[in-house]
């Protein structure tokens, strides 16, 4: 697997970062935030930001950032990361598509979108270093990086973005088996109950609840991309023939 695979999958797989401005008030020296994120069908990061917080007055007067994208935190050195280099753009708050997404990662925002200084930013991304392990990393142009989901998008308006949230309600509502059983076959989990979250070209991400109430995210990548829901049925029926649903 590529290098550029490999980090696409790692963001992919966490909603965990620390967002780098250049501050407003204290010019040259840099202000670090806790900033959760989901990505868009294009594989970028949108941030979900007060136009009172200070981090959204450094964007106004300077809109070049970083990210630093991490997942757990027993060990972050040891643990892979993912630093992103861009722009933050200011985009429509109201896009319901990517509302109902950014709301089933992260269901303790509701309340933010109810109140006017919120606003969604995308992080046009630019570069990348991406750190898998000692001795594994590298530089990686946005290009890259996001190269094989932007480009889908790009050669024309890509359905997906627009069916995911019934593919999503579709899977939860009639096919929570399946979803259960992809959790024991691909990750060996055992789940009593799920919600599938999101699908992208790569694969897509189920919250499982585990039998002693814990809940995790597990993100399960599809062996070709898929673009649309008639690609996404097939990649889904192949899985629950490997993993023996009838």
């Amino acid at each position: 697997m590529s290098l550029a695979k490999e980090a696409l999958q790692f963001l992919r797989s966490t909603q965990s970062g620390v967002l780098s401005t250049f501050s407003a008030k204290f010019p040259g020296f840099p202000f670090g935030s806790v900033a959760p994120f989901v990505l868009d069908h294009s594989g970028q990061p949108i941030i979900l930001i007060s136009t009172i917080a200070e981090h959204t007055h450094n964007i106004i007067a300077n809109p070049n950032v970083s990210l630093l994208a991490f997942a757990g935190d027993e060990d972050l050195q040891a643990n892979a990361r993912l630093t992103l280099i861009g722009q933050a753009v200011k985009i429509e708050k109201n896009d319901a598509h990517l509302r109902a997404r950014y709301l089933r990662y992260l269901p303790n925002a509701m309340s933010y979108f109810d109140m006017h200084d919120f606003h969604f930013y995308r992080i046009e991304i630019a570069q990348a270093r991406y750190i898998a392990g000692f001795g594994k990393m590298g530089w990686l142009t946005g290009g890259n990086l996001i190269g094989g989901a932007a480009e889908q998008q790009n050669q024309e308006p890509s359905p997906l973005a627009s069916q995911e949230t019934a593919i999503i309600n579709h899977m939860n509502t009639d096919h929570a088996h399946s979803l259960i059983a992809y959790c024991q076959h691909y990750h060996g989990v055992k789940a009593n109950q799920v919600n599938m979250l999101g699908m992208d070209a790569d694969g897509f991400d189920i919250r499982a609840t585990l039998n002693d109430g814990t809940t995790k995210i597990l993100r399960f990548n599809f062996a070709q991309p898929i673009h649309d829901a008639q690609s996404a049925r097939a990649a889904l029926v192949s899985m629950s023939k490997e993993s023996k649903i009838d």
